[in-house]
């Protein structure tokens, strides 16, 4: 008897030790899963629109204001070219064109904009095309230079009979103010144009006259007696003839089934699959990054343009764009804060990919 008691003792105590840690990893298991009844929240399902964030439309020809102080004028759309002059922020030039530069140099911008020189500026003609006595030119066209020589940039023309307002003389060449036509170059982002106001286009947008009533003398007579048309009438209903039977025959009666035969007939049951989960992609990775601007070497890299960083020098992120108005070329030298969705490219690992949503120029 003791000996029972023993075992059924031991027995219970072992269950009771068994069955505690199987409660404890259930309770822990229902703390760490979330809740089935949680909502799923959605974050960023529907990308921002490019093309509302994006601006880079190109420079048109007409006045522009300068964003930056001190920027470069110079004789040619590089940036190894002499300076002509400088211009400051808020002041207004007249650009004549927008030059974008196929091949330049990777820290060197690729948007030129063509501007006429401002008032005050001066330029250099040789003295020997020049009269003495009247200051008229001599040659059917002079070339205007950057400076005192025939290796500066020519910054326009000037023909026959113009006269030129002397300043200084140096060996063989004259500077001057320069003319109404003379240009030169400058970066095209440091420049701002204003959009055409909504009043301007609604009054250059042409409007389609208003259809007027015609005139009693404009429309057409009206016959004395118009004659009516027929009146078409249905045919009265009729009753289907019924065929006659021979004496003594009774019709045969058609055919009736039976309604519960017809009861008794069920469709089959059509298995309906259920619908497979749909998994919600991850949220996109949007950040924000600085650096300069430069072209790639690499033919198989996945962007021709890349972001460096200004302390390292090295590489950040490849630039991408989906937008067909976004033309990175212009972006080239410049210092920029670029916002976007960043991932990775299979082929490039290393460097991550900023698809471009956002582009600020820093001064």
């Amino acid at each position: 008897m003791n000996k029972t008691f023993c075992w059924i003792f031991a027995a219970m105590l072992s269950t009771g030790l068994v069955a505690q840690p199987a409660t404890n990893a259930v309770a822990a298991a229902t703390v760490e899963a979330p809740s089935p009844a949680a909502p799923k929240t959605k974050v960023a399902a529907q990308k921002p629109d490019l093309a509302s964030l994006v601006r880079s439309d190109p420079l048109a020809p007409g006045p522009a204001v300068v964003v930056a102080s001190n920027v470069n004028v110079r004789g040619q759309a590089k940036l190894k070219s002499e300076v002509v002059t400088r211009v400051t922020k808020d002041q207004q030039v007249t650009v004549l064109e927008e030059i974008i530069l196929k091949r330049s140099a990777p820290d060197e911008p690729s948007a030129w904009a063509k501007i006429l020189l401002p008032a005050g500026t001066r330029v250099w003609v040789n003295t020997a095309y020049v009269n003495a006595a009247t200051k008229a030119v001599i040659p059917k066209k002079l070339n205007l230079r950057a400076g005192p020589g025939e290796n500066y940039s020519v910054l326009g023309t000037i023909v026959q009979g113009d006269t030129v307002t002397e300043v200084t003389t140096k060996g063989d060449w004259m500077q001057i103010e320069a003319p109404t036509n003379a240009f030169a170059f400058m970066a095209a982002q440091y420049l701002r144009q204003e959009p055409a106001t909504p009043a301007l286009v609604a009054a250059t947008t042409p409007t389609e006259p208003t259809p007027t009533e015609p005139t009693p003398s404009e429309t057409a007579p009206v016959p004395a007696s118009v004659p009516e048309a027929p009146v078409m009438v249905a045919a009265p209903d009729t009753a289907p003839a019924v065929p006659a039977t021979e004496p003594g025959v009774t019709p045969a009666e058609p055919a009736v089934t039976d309604p519960m035969e017809v009861a008794d007939i069920k469709p089959a049951p059509v298995e309906i699959e259920p619908a497979p989960p749909v998994e919600e992609p991850p949220p996109p990775r949007i950040v924000q990054r600085e650096g300069w601007v430069r072209s790639t070497t690499s033919i198989q890299a996945p962007s021709p343009f890349a972001l460096i960083s200004p302390e390292t020098g090295r590489t950040i992120n490849y630039l991408y764009t989906t937008s067909p108005n976004l033309d990175l070329m212009r972006y080239k030298g410049l210092r920029i804060v670029v916002t976007g969705e960043e991932s990775l490219d299979r082929r490039w690992k290393n460097t991550p990919v900023i698809t471009i949503q956002r582009i600020q120029v820093i001064e």
